[in-house]
């Protein structure tokens, strides 16, 4: 799938959006701009670019802003050495790059995390969102739902263990041992999928490189970037899909081994680069002419007998829950929204792929022309992005519509109508 006018306006939403209800006082806002520029300006070189710039971090709960710096439009209050207001409701909340105010920003939501060097990472993240397209890197979230399938996933796993012992061996040659096989297992999954190495790779050259941009400007330790790496796969292992979220822990663990040996690496791509076929010569892999013999015999070093009896176990459960939303979004009348001027934000940890008709997503906030969607029990989004699906409306009050999971305010002159042949509704401007 790939994205076209919207990608600007998309937002990805890692962290509850329903945080505890603290206070923040500009000091603590304070020293966590102060830490980041300094670390940003001792990581220059990784891109020629100071990532250091305007930054948002705000409360979800309340929508507060704090800024580093004043807005054009002058919508924020200076309060000490920060700028603070409230953000509009008509602006999604999440961790992302946005343009708002006259400026481009790096929004970042609260709370941050107590372990400074974490903290630097999420907003060296996305302040790489923020200039990537001046670095020539197009905004790019594709979806991958082949990685929601059986051999998809297990292919995965095997390969992200594979990184695994690629970190922690102690010699080179055990760690070229690993990253052979962590590219055998990468390229037999994109020979089952068609187009599945495209696809990957439109969002471990957005997602992928933030997140090895982030780790390197966190300015870790090794034994802390290694044990930090390590924690985020494992953890990774027990999101309920990866179809979006794979890339924050496969392009960062190449990238930080090939960094031990071309140290500016990064400077070689381009948003045209097929990321798997670069790491491939960079680390000077020979893959098996025979990839699927060859990954029946890596396997079983790499947990596969475990995976793949949890996947077998997954496969079964998750095709109850694939029949129950084309039932629901599909097969029965539903509400079809199609998108002006859309900006969404999401949690891409928990999504689900219907096959060729799209993924479903849990929770999501969409605004557009027309209002405002919140969906908390499941919508599904068309293929190529251009119109979401929702249940029945249950409710119609004027301009307040609601359904199982999912509300609508609309805006004037839109209204709802039900088509009688096809018992469906869709959006209409009056």
């Amino acid at each position: 799938m790939k994205l076209k006018t919207l990608l600007p306006l998309i937002t990805l939403t890692a962290q509850s959006v329903f945080s505890q209800n603290l206070e923040y006082s500009p000091s603590t806002m304070s020293t966590y701009f102060k830490e980041f520029d300094l670390a940003a300006k001792e990581n220059i070189y990784l891109w020629n670019t100071n990532l250091y710039g305007p930054i948002l971090l705000i409360d979800p709960q309340t929508r507060t802003i704090y800024a580093n710096e004043e807005d054009i439009e002058h919508t924020l209050t200076q309060q000490e050495d920060i700028y603070k207001g409230v953000l509009p409701k008509s602006v999604n909340i999440a961790n992302t790059a946005v343009d708002w105010g006259g400026k481009r920003w790096a929004m970042v939501m609260l709370p941050l995390s107590e372990n400074r060097n974490n903290r630097i990472n999420l907003l060296a993240h996305e302040s790489f969102h923020r200039v990537q397209p001046t670095l020539g890197f197009k905004l790019n979230n594709t979806d991958n739902n082949h990685l929601d399938l059986k051999e998809g996933r297990v292919t995965l796993r095997l390969e992200l263990e594979a990184l695994k012992q690629a970190l922690l061996a102690k010699n080179i040659k055990d760690v070229n041992k690993h990253l052979t096989a962590a590219l055998t297992f990468r390229s037999y999954r994109h020979s089952l999928y068609s187009n599945a190495a495209n696809s990957e790779n439109g969002l471990e050259l957005n997602e992928g490189i933030a997140e090895f941009t982030g780790l390197m400007v966190s300015n870790r330790s090794e034994k802390e970037g290694i044990d930090y790496i390590l924690k985020g796969i494992d953890d990774f292992f027990k999101n309920p899909t990866y179809i979006r979220s794979f890339a924050y822990h496969t392009t960062p663990v190449y990238g930080y081994l090939l960094s031990k040996r071309r140290k500016e690496w990064n400077k070689e791509i381009t948003d045209q680069t097929l990321l798997s076929d670069y790491f491939i010569k960079a680390f000077a892999v020979a893959l098996s002419t025979d990839l699927e013999k060859a990954v029946a015999s890596l396997k079983k070093s790499y947990n596969g007998k475990l995976i793949e009896s949890e996947e077998e176990i997954r496969e079964a459960q998750i095709k109850e829950v694939i029949t129950n939303y084309k039932r629901l979004l599909i097969e029965q009348p539903h509400l079809e929204i199609v998108f002006e001027k859309m900006s969404v934000s999401f949690n891409p940890s928990n999504i689900v792929a219907l096959e060729d008709k799209g993924t479903v997503y849990p929770t999501m906030r969409i605004t557009d022309k027309w209002g405002v969607l919140v969906v908390e029990q499941g919508a599904l989004m068309s293929p190529n992005w251009d119109r979401i699906s929702v249940s029945e409306p249950t409710v119609i009050e004027k301009n307040k519509i609601s359904g199982k999971g999912w509300t609508l305010e609309l805006k004037e002159p839109y209204s709802i109508e039900q088509d009688k042949t096809t018992l469906n509704y869709k959006i209409v401007r009056e």
